[in-house]
């Protein structure tokens, strides 16, 4: 049971990074919205699974890439925790500035023809899998969970528990988001939610920064 508590704030803390970073709307989400609101709503759910999928192997990925890097260099989580706690300042910085922004959000569907929802959710796994920032972002997330010595049931609970996650909250944006409603709603609220989003960022990239290595 110690041992369990002991890696508890730290998979809380990943899941939280996750979640806040869903929760401000990236490339990907606007492409979610905007398929759902111009398309409709079973081409966004497609889309959404696809980059909700991409985010899965994402996570996959960065979790055994680290966790065998860790096992051959203890240095590696020292350089892993300064670049992870670098990055998660950067969207901090973002954050506050898009908070003090008066520029609304603008939401798209993909360029490109109509497609079958087999052909959304390819190209939402597509544009997931392919996206530099993805790799950064889930460096930054692991790296909050994942200490040189922990088992592996921290990595699978890290990778289920955001996996479920990615699910959840893309579906939430396809469904919610097909109707306009939702993107004034979201509209009128998007400042304050930035500044949430820059400090709990600016929190967790300090945290990183300044955790015993």
């Amino acid at each position: 049971m110690d041992s369990i508590s002991l890696y508890l704030p730290g998979i809380f803390l990943a899941y939280s990074a996750f979640l806040l970073g869903i929760a401000s709307p990236g490339p990907n989400v606007l492409a979610v919205i905007g398929t759902s609101m111009e398309v409709g709503r079973k081409s966004g759910i497609a889309l959404a699974l696809g980059v909700a999928t991409g985010s899965f192997f994402w996570a996959v990925l960065t979790t055994a890439g680290l966790s065998a890097l860790l096992s051959s260099y203890a240095v590696a989580l020292t350089v892993i925790k300064i670049g992870g706690g670098l990055y998660l300042l950067w969207l901090a910085y973002k954050a506050f500035r898009a908070s003090s922004s008066k520029h609304d959000i603008s939401a798209t569907a993909l360029a490109g023809e109509k497609r079958s929802p087999t052909g959304y959710f390819l190209r939402g796994l597509t544009v997931q899998m392919t996206n530099p920032k993805a790799a950064l972002s889930w460096i930054a997330i692991i790296s909050l969970g994942l200490s040189q010595d922990a088992p592996l049931w921290v990595a699978l609970t890290i990778i289920a528990g955001t996996s479920l996650l990615s699910i959840t909250i893309h579906l939430l944006y396809a469904i919610a988001f097909s109707t306009p409603t939702m993107v004034r709603l979201y509209s009128k609220t998007r400042r304050g939610i930035q500044f949430v989003l820059g400090s709990f960022f600016a929190f967790a990239g300090l945290r990183l920064l300044s955790s015993k290595l």
